[in-house]
């Protein structure tokens, strides 16, 4: 992994408030001494209380930006966030492929395999406030995507859409619907226990079955904190796995330091006064 400061990419839609979106995922890289860059798949007309209008540039230009970022700067983790349209995400997966599945040749001829960044998909579907931000006919895409990823970090919502069920109501229903996402993608995928109104919210890895082996799953839990300033938690999380992997921690080391830096973020939130909905946490607590 990069030996100084590692560069981490977000590719996902913006948020004008900063709750959310590429501004939370730039604040989050940052938060965990990462160096942020951004690639963007949507302008999204948002605030606090919900989404308003959404623009999607045109994938030729989203190429841009993707390669002006790769033919220029090493790359060390990325992670993608609201992906939006089928073309979107067949636009960043061949991008992704050309790029980082593919083989460098040095002036003698001799090939090497590139190495490709660690990258995490945030399964981004609906957001808090109802307002679909995946095209329905987008899915089979975005699930033909998540083979790439090393990490995904879907919510119960977005989970049951993946493992192709209704959502888990229980933590024992959502673990085995992570172990069904996790063995037919081949990775780690962190099942999110903040919709299951318990007292305790409690984040698992779990990670696939290998060579017959059951599924691995590594728990963290930590108090629920009473607040409604939650906007941006998922991409906040999913951007802060990304920088703490490329600075090489392994994914339980970085799950311990996002569920500490998370709890002491929505308990600091209250310091912010952003908007009259659901308000953003606190990155830098």
């Amino acid at each position: 992994m990069a030996a100084s400061v590692p560069n981490i990419l977000s590719i996902a839609g913006t948020d004008p408030t900063g709750g959310a979106g590429i501004q939370a995922d730039l604040k989050s890289f940052a938060a965990h001494g990462g160096y942020g860059m951004s690639v963007v798949t949507a302008l999204v007309a948002q605030n606090t209380q919900g989404v308003r209008e959404i623009h999607a540039p045109p994938v030729q230009f989203l190429r841009a930006q993707l390669s002006a970022v790769s033919d220029d700067v090493t790359v060390h983790a990325a992670k993608t966030g609201m992906l939006g349209t089928t073309a979107i995400i067949d636009t960043v997966a061949q991008w992704w492929d050309e790029t980082y599945r593919s083989t460098n040749n040095d002036a003698a001829g001799n090939s090497s395999p590139v190495t490709a960044p660690v990258l995490v998909v945030d399964p981004v579907m609906v957001a808090t406030s109802g307002h679909r931000l995946l095209e329905a006919e987008a899915e089979a895409s975005l699930i033909g995507f998540l083979h790439r990823a090393d990490l995904i970090t879907p919510n119960v919502p977005e989970l049951a859409i993946l493992a192709g069920a209704e959502p888990a109501g229980s933590s024992a229903e959502l673990i085995r619907q992570a172990e069904q996402v996790a063995d037919a993608h081949h990775t780690v995928v962190l099942a999110k226990g903040g919709h299951m109104n318990q007292p305790t919210v409690t984040d698992t890895l779990v990670f696939p079955a290998v060579a017959g082996r059951r599924a691995q799953a590594y728990s963290v839990s930590t108090p629920r904190v009473e607040t409604t300033n939650t906007h941006g938690t998922g991409c906040s999380v999913s951007a802060a796995f990304a920088a703490l992997r490329a600075r090489g921690l392994d994914w339980e080391q970085s799950l311990d330091v996002v569920k500490e830096w998370m709890q002491r973020a929505l308990e600091g939130a209250q310091r912010l006064d952003v908007g009259r909905g659901n308000g953003p946490i606190n990155h830098f607590p």
